[in-house]
């Protein structure tokens, strides 16, 4: 079966993000190599360390801005890698965009209505999305977190024009936005240990791949229920 533009969209959108992970990767690397950026990286984590709390409150508040200004995300998850390795920065990450997307979603509810229907109603893709959601509510909701069918600052301000309820919003897209987060954070964890220790951390190789082939599996399985 021939697929429709949305499709191609979708495709491209989810290479272009794959492409910008690569790019950053690879200008990481680079710099490692130019700049001793190994030390460098060790340093800054061990001064945020020092801030403690402060430190970590400081890196959401800032992802949550991030988020409302709809400003890519894809940067801001790294950066969380490499100040706070893979298990805070995933935690981290994981409450920032999940907060940023739940006041996004309440401001275009509750706060600027209006503003938020004139920008988004030109556009078919919201359309399209307020008409899945009324029919199927929480499966779009998680089908769309985890294919990009839609652009991710669209369905924060979307989705609360349409009538699918703040809770069942806010937990499926932290869950379905989960498993991406946890293989950008990984890659960019193992791959900063690596410059800086000179050693491959074999077992976050591994975390890496298994999260790899969980957020593949859900993809295609997203799919297959968005094609019912």
């Amino acid at each position: 079966m021939a697929q429709g533009p949305g499709a191609a969209d979708a495709r491209g959108r989810h290479l272009w993000k794959l492409g910008l992970f690569a790019a950053i990767v690879l200008s990481m690397v680079i710099l490692a190599r130019v700049l001793g950026l190994g030390e460098r990286i060790q340093e800054l984590r061990e001064w945020i360390a020092a801030m403690g709390p402060v430190g970590m409150a400081v890196y959401v508040g800032l992802y949550i801005v991030a988020v409302l200004a709809a400003l890519p995300g894809l940067p801001v998850s790294i950066a969380g890698a490499a100040i706070f390795g893979a298990f805070h920065g995933i935690i981290l990450v994981s409450i920032g965009s999940t907060l940023g997307s739940g006041l996004a979603f309440l401001t275009a509810r509750y706060l600027a209505r209006d503003a938020v229907g004139r920008w988004l109603s030109g556009s078919e893709k919201f359309r399209r999305l307020d008409r899945m959601t009324e029919k199927h509510g929480a499966v779009i909701v998680a089908v769309t977190r985890l294919v990009p069918l839609f652009p991710f600052n669209l369905l924060n301000y979307g989705f609360g024009l349409t009538r699918v309820p703040f809770r069942t919003y806010l937990f499926w897209s932290w869950l379905c936005m989960l498993p991406g987060t946890v293989v950008y954070l990984v890659g960019t964890d193992a791959l900063i240990r690596a410059v800086t220790t000179g050693e491959i951390p074999w077992a976050a190789v591994g975390v890496f791949v298994v999260a790899l082939a969980v957020v593949i599996g859900a993809v295609r399985f997203a799919k297959g229920r968005l094609k019912e």
